[in-house]
């Protein structure tokens, strides 16, 4: 039997509910992560092989641990090559440079300004360097999502085809080789699934809430983890007030009970799979509608969301051709819907030949059409939990069961950091108060020896 461990927060089959995910962080920080980790466990789990999820521990004390109980480190990667994940990247590269397993970087992205200045560098390229050569010390080659990264590891001295390949973002080939946009009629009754990012630029926004108000009939869809606290308890506020973008539960989608934040990847695209259109700035939430068969618009806005829609030809919009007078409905008119088929078997053949490449066993080893899929059977036998609602659309008894259930249990884990806090200064205060010491020895010792010395 196959066992690999996988860089993920939780499992397909793990049923967590939203206090837990909440507390353990179990979605990374965005719930987006869902999306393309589903994808991997749904390929690569076949009748012979168990994926365990690393739950975000990557310490790198783990290693003898991990090398005892796995046979290959899978680490599906989203935009990793970014300043603020350079700790995390560090910490990777100690941990597989102690392993004597496979590793093998199943998708990794570049952070970077929508046109980006590969030839002026970035302050974490040597810990880019660093990564990718212990991972390639584990493994055949690393796959990068679109071709602004491939040109970035190029840079750094990784030779493209060799040391790493293009395979776009691992969520797109979540159900095989084939995708089916579903034909749509747009009308003003039409349910529509929202997807936004404060990150985008202002125009976009701008565009956005004007749609939602365009189609009454729709459905915010955040991602952020903050996003997720907010929709489940109602506060904090996730930043200043905007008339732009949806920061507090008295914002009209959240007290009009037009939110919703899903826990697991099926009943989110069982959802979409009811809209008529998806449109929005966030990449996995439209990459879950285009799974689901529902017409979707991506309006990227950086490098990482345009170099995956150009690979995959999802049906987008350029923030720099939306300005006060752009409408949905027209955008919509005029989108084709059908470009993800254009290049979708061809990366799906890549994906497949980089999965081998790699020794990885998967689902499609002898069919693109796979009779039987074990994590689709395992997950029959779940009742997945749905998607949460605002607290402001909850009956009072649920707004206080939540209550009950989330703040004590954020108080004591709250607790338990600070008194491990604690303990470390402690210990720390003690190793300083041990050199001072023994500096203050020495420094006694060198002056008598002096004074030795003169008299």
């Amino acid at each position: 039997m196959k066992r690999i461990l996988i860089r993920a927060g939780i499992s397909p089959l793990d049923n967590f509910d939203a206090s837990y995910m909440l507390l353990n962080n179990s979605i990374g920080g965005n719930v987006g992560n869902l999306i393309y980790q589903y994808s991997v466990f749904r390929t690569l789990m076949t009748e012979g092989t168990t994926i365990t999820p690393d739950y975000y521990n990557y310490e790198p004390n783990r290693a003898e641990e991990i090398n005892q109980n796995y046979d290959c480190y899978v680490i599906p990667l989203a935009d990793a090559f970014r300043k603020d994940f350079v700790p995390t990247l560090r910490k990777y590269t100690k941990l597989i440079k102690k392993l004597t397993i496979p590793v093998v970087v199943i998708g990794v992205g570049l952070r970077a300004p929508f046109e980006p200045k590969l030839n002026e560098g970035f302050p974490f390229d040597e810990d880019v360097k660093a990564f990718v050569s212990a991972v390639l010390e584990k493994s055949a080659m690393v796959g990068v999502r679109g071709e602004i990264t491939a040109n970035y590891l190029t840079r750094l001295g990784f030779r493209e085809g060799v040391d790493h390949t293009v395979i776009g973002c691992p969520s797109m080939y979540a159900f095989g080789r084939e995708l089916t946009i579903r034909e749509t009629n747009i009308t003003r009754d039409s349910m529509i699934g929202v997807n936004s990012s404060k990150l985008s630029p202002k125009n976009v926004l701008d565009f956005i809430t004007r749609s939602m108000e365009e189609f009454p009939n729709h459905y915010f869809i955040p991602q952020w983890r903050k996003e997720m606290q907010l929709t489940y308890t109602g506060s904090p506020t996730i930043g200043k007030p905007a008339d732009n973008y949806p920061v507090k539960m008295s914002d009209s989608v959240y007290m009009n009970n037009r939110v919703r934040f899903f826990l697991n990847v099926p009943t989110w695209l069982e959802f979409l799979g009811k809209a008529d259109l998806s449109f929005g700035a966030r990449l996995h939430g439209n990459i879950a509608a285009v799974l689901a068969g529902t017409p979707s618009i991506l309006l990227p806005k950086d490098a990482r969301m345009r170099e995956l829609a150009e690979y995959h030809q999802l049906t987008h919009v350029m923030a720099h051709d939306i300005d006060e007078n752009t409408k949905l409905m027209d955008l919509a008119e005029k989108a084709d819907f059908q470009s993800v088929h254009k290049n979708q078997g061809r990366n799906f053949d890549h994906f497949i030949d980089f999965l081998n490449k790699n020794q990885l066993e998967h689902i499609y080893q002898s069919n693109v059409t796979p009779k039987t899929v074990p994590l689709d059977d395992k997950l029959t036998k779940i009742q997945l939990l749905p998607p949460i609602v605002p607290v402001s659309g909850c009956t009072l008894e649920e707004m206080v069961q939540r209550w009950e259930d989330y703040y004590p249990k954020a108080e004591e884990k709250q607790a338990k950091r600070i008194k491990k806090q604690e303990s470390q200064l402690a210990e720390k205060n003690k190793i300083i108060k041990k050199q001072k010491a023994t500096l203050n020895r020495k420094s006694v010792r060198l002056v008598l020896k002096v004074a030795d010395k003169f008299s």
